[in-house]
């Protein structure tokens, strides 16, 4: 019988009660949620009330829910910069743990996580939800049907949303992870599009800070080279323009076809396929509807890392620090081509 994995919650926020929580109580055959800390204990003891914890789960010094032994592993969802330590402590615990997106606040911070997560046989996990789409899978089961991939574009782009909860928080407003939104929902749309295309070698880009709120550049157009391929393509990504739809796609285009990958809807997100070597030999445009999944892949997220914290097999992990370190690593090009008039620039590896 598979056992159920007691969670504490370091970071007691916004996704923490919008979302960590809903998907653990939707699945108590494999999570309970026994513990909670926030810097600030009044904003703990109103997380413990919607998750029915005791007063004496509610903590607001990290020490003590790294030590509680009632904990089997940490959900921590903190601003990024606090990543490192944080993963520090705990390992030092003996403690499992899976962070919320991105990896860290810079590429240096990026490349210690990598050897953290590589210096222990726990599981360290990084939340980065998108990995697990529904989508990401219906679409690869066609990419043999449209041949070699050739090329793609990836757009998301979208109205800038001024009562954004997310982007009052303070953290956001001034945000010392590069990027800002740039990292923070860009990886995103890095996961899914390099999940499916492959790894970006180099980037030609501009970026630019269309909105003060953002703290920082919040919009980025790009050319890409696709490692170790000749797959070349492009990728748009900003939420800060004026009113506009909101548009959330990727086009894979092959040698025989093209898929797109299309989630500007999330309650109904659709792969389409269309097979052909020529525009004569073209057939009609496949619809392929995907399962609507409420979580939007947190609940596979979790679920992945149950299974390498429950079989104590950090291999089985998906969304791991090396994989992730890539899409943090994208974002900093993206910038420094900018900075250099969209010169060509290497994305950094390991």
């Amino acid at each position: 019988m598979s056992p159920v994995l007691n969670v504490g919650v370091v970071g007691t926020g916004i996704f923490a009660k919008d979302r960590h929580l809903p998907s653990y109580q939707e699945m108590p055959e494999n999570f309970k949620v026994v513990a909670a800390f926030n810097r600030t204990k009044s904003k703990a003891t109103e997380f413990a009330k919607l998750a029915g914890l005791p007063d004496s789960k509610v903590y607001d010094n990290i020490e003590e829910i790294l030590n509680d032994k009632d904990v089997d592993y940490i959900d921590a969802l903190l601003p990024v910069q606090f990543n490192v330590d944080t993963v520090k402590k705990a390992i030092a615990a003996n403690k499992p743990i899976i962070l919320e997106k991105p990896i860290a606040a810079n590429m240096k911070q990026a490349r210690e996580m990598v050897k953290l997560a590589e210096s222990t046989p726990l599981p360290i996990g990084i939340g980065e939800n998108w990995l697990y789409l529904n989508c990401i899978d219906e679409a690869k089961r066609h990419l043999e049907r449209i041949g070699p991939i050739v090329a793609f574009t990836h757009n998301s782009t979208g109205p800038f949303v001024s009562n954004n909860k997310y982007l009052a928080t303070a953290w956001r407003q001034n945000p010392e992870h590069i990027g800002g939104f740039l990292s923070d929902g860009g990886v995103h749309q890095l996961a899914l599009v390099t999940d499916l295309v492959g790894e970006f070698e180099s980037v030609s880009a501009l970026t630019s800070q269309v909105r003060k709120e953002s703290g920082t550049d919040d919009i980025a157009f790009a050319t890409v080279k696709i490692r170790n391929s000749n797959i070349i393509g492009t990728f748009t990504y900003g939420s800060a323009f004026g009113a506009s739809e909101k548009s959330v796609w990727l086009k894979i285009y092959g040698v025989n076809g093209s898929i797109i990958v299309d989630v500007s809807n999330k309650n109904e997100p659709v792969v389409k396929v269309r097979v052909g070597s020529f525009a004569e030999t073209a057939s009609e445009e496949e619809v392929h509807k995907v399962p609507f999944d409420e979580s939007f892949g947190v609940n596979a997220e979790f679920l992945n890392f149950y299974e390498a914290v429950a079989k104590k097999d950090k291999t089985l992990l998906k969304s791991t620090p090396k994989v992730v370190f890539h899409h943090l690593a994208c974002v900093a090009a993206f910038l420094e081509s900018s900075s250099k008039s969209g010169d060509h620039v290497k994305v950094e590896t390991l």
